[in-house]
């Protein structure tokens, strides 16, 4: 049986398509014959997926866009159940998408079929009876960050770190010189990175609060450098109308990888773009702001468990408590003007604090590199999903 599997997969979204294309061609290369069918985009497709559905059909963002297709996801839900328990796979692999995957993969882990959850939800976040969630809808779940096995550990399930993909497109040095000759900027003037967000609402809450820092970095250091990647021409049109006609932040379209790398420090929102200047080996400061009454909400219901916010200080504090954590974090009511100027400029004046991050931070890359450092996560993942398939 295990020569020829079916093996089923589901992705929702852009990042989880990346996934499950390079699991795919990864469980390839250990069952050659396997028939792969499911949900996902382009990429996956391409690595030989028989899509039932595209991606997009699953891609719905925002409380009431939610709400207005909750129906038709319902429905896709139930006749994917039906579909997949008729087909009865090897193994159901949900990648991401939990809110959609995880009822899916209950109804499917009690018709007897072998489930995988592949990326955790943020458990280490958000309350921890999500982990008992996630272990009635799967019977392993596959990591991308190693402080999140020792969580499901603790209630009995089945968790494996198999590292982060990001670990590996970044190398271990990152290339200042060549970023900014790629960006035309002076290589012996100091440069700091903006990244206010990439959705409209982040900008609209942070853009004006992280240009004003900007401005106050650039009165008080000499020659300084700032430039502003935009993630969209609607993210720069929002961020041109806060902006004097004529002003030293120097806005972009797209290249916030390569802002990071060019980078002294970096000024970012809390997010997926905090563990990129992570990788970057970028010192940076991070902040955030929600809608009051939703930052009001999760206290009251106590939804957060941590007062750790960005993913390089969560990575350090599972690495060593003890030690102090690397990132400025001004979140909420401290995220304000005159305290994110202080955070930054302390970080240029400083060149031995610099170094002392950076070299924390090539410690982390090498751990989100995997538990085996010469092998890809998709094949350590592929491994997982192999042994499963043949316990069953």
């Amino acid at each position: 049986m295990t020569a020829s599997p079916v093996i089923a997969l589901l992705a929702g979204e852009a990042s989880g398509d990346q996934l499950g294309a390079s699991l795919i061609e990864a469980l390839r290369g250990r069952f050659p014959s396997a028939r792969f069918v499911g949900v996902g985009g382009p990429l996956m497709q391409a690595a030989g997926l028989e899509a039932w559905h595209g991606v997009d059909a699953l891609s719905v963002m925002g409380f009431a866009e939610v709400v207005k297709h909750l129906p038709r996801l319902l429905q896709l839900r139930r006749s994917l159940v039906e579909r997949f328990t008729r087909l009865r796979p090897a193994v159901f692999i949900g990648i991401d998408a939990p809110d959609f995957n995880l009822g899916l993969e209950r109804k499917l882990k009690q018709a007897g079929i072998p489930v995988v959850h592949y990326v955790s939800p943020s458990v280490w976040a958000w309350r921890e009876n999500r982990v008992d969630k996630i272990g009635r809808a799967a019977d392993r779940v596959l990591c991308l960050f190693p402080m999140e096995p020792p969580i499901y550990t603790r209630h009995g399930i089945d968790a494996r770190f198999v590292g982060h993909p990001l670990a590996r497109r970044f190398p271990m040095l990152a290339d200042r010189h060549t970023a900014r000759e790629a960006l035309g900027l002076a290589q012996d003037k100091p440069v700091l990175a903006v990244l206010p967000g990439s959705r409209g609402s982040e900008i609209e809450r942070l853009g004006k609060l992280f240009l004003d820092t900007a401005h106050r970095a650039v009165a008080a250091v000499p020659g300084l450098q700032v430039v502003v990647p935009t993630a969209n021409a609607r993210c720069r049109a929002q961020l041109e109308a806060m902006l004097p006609v004529a002003d030293v932040c120097r806005l972009m379209d797209g290249r916030a990888h390569e802002a990071m790398v060019a980078s002294d420090v970096v000024l970012l929102a809390s997010g997926t773009a905090t563990l990129e200047a992570m990788l970057a080996k970028r010192p940076m400061v991070v902040g955030y702001r929600v809608a009051p009454s939703s930052y009001r909400i999760a206290r009251w219901l106590k939804m957060l468990k941590t007062d750790i916010y960005s993913l390089p200080n969560i990575l350090a504090h599972a690495d060593d408590a003890a030690a102090p954590l690397p990132v400025p974090e001004l979140m909420q009511d401290d995220c304000t003007v005159d305290n994110l100027a202080q955070a930054v400029l302390e970080l240029l004046g400083d060149s031995e604090r610099r170094g002392l991050i950076t070299a924390r931070f090539e410690h982390l890359h090498q751990q989100l590199r995997g538990p085996a450092s010469d092998e890809l996560p998709a094949a350590v993942a592929a491994d997982a999903v192999a042994d499963l398939i043949h316990a069953a």
